[in-house]
């Protein structure tokens, strides 16, 4: 059975994913950029800014893990759109014409809307519990794994059910004190995975969890 993969999930080190007040300009609350700016100069990120020029770093290594033998994507209605996008027949993500994920996706939201097609990524819109929108991630992926690409409070509900193979955050060394919280409810999760942590230049800590045999 295709593996559920959890990649670059920025955490700070109070545990919040995302900061407070989330809005169409600022998709991270009051967090702003601080979560990810491990990643921005990453070889990954600059690929897809059709920056081909960057040499390879220690994040770079965990980043780009995110995209191999990924073949759909789960994520939550908060990373789709601002608090509202449902209001807005318009509304087509964050990421233009041409999104990075390269395959289908799933957008868990509690009101549902015909598929939208961006180059080659589908964004199918599912009002369903996470075991069930796991099953048809599953189906569009077919012998490839399952991205769950967050936010935090939707990869926690698919930890709660212990429905995530490999679980990577990036813990970064700030603290936010408010947001969306990733370990709220999870007490004893590290004892149904291994764990790896590997710090690096930038300054975060990359902490691997693989989920042991069930």
């Amino acid at each position: 059975m295709s593996l559920v993969r959890v990649h670059n999930l920025a955490i700070s080190l109070d545990g919040f994913g995302a900061g407070a007040d989330q809005s169409l300009a600022s998709p991270f609350g009051h967090a702003g950029m601080r979560l990810m700016e491990w990643f921005l100069p990453t070889r990954t990120f600059g690929a897809q800014q059709g920056d081909l020029t960057r040499e390879p770093t220690p994040d770079d290594a965990f980043a780009r893990r995110s995209f191999e033998g990924i073949g759909a994507e789960i994520m939550g209605a908060g990373k789709f759109g601002p608090p509202g996008w449902q209001d807005d027949p318009d509304w087509q993500g964050w990421w233009g014409d041409e999104p990075p994920f390269h395959s289908p996706v799933v957008v868990l939201t509690h009101r549902p809307r015909a598929p939208l097609t961006l180059g080659e990524t589908t964004f199918h819109f599912l009002d369903a519990a996470p075991a069930r929108a796991l099953d048809v991630a599953r189906e569009l992926a077919g012998e490839a794994d399952v991205r769950l690409g967050g936010g935090p409070t939707s990869v926690r509900s698919f930890l709660a059910e212990d429905l995530v193979d490999l679980l990577h955050v990036v813990v970064v060394p700030i603290v936010l004190g408010r947001g969306s919280q990733l370990w709220w409810g999870l007490e004893g999760l590290e004892q149904r995975f291994d764990s790896e942590a590997v710090s690096t230049p930038s300054g975060v800590t990359h902490v691997t969890f693989t989920r042991r045999p069930r």
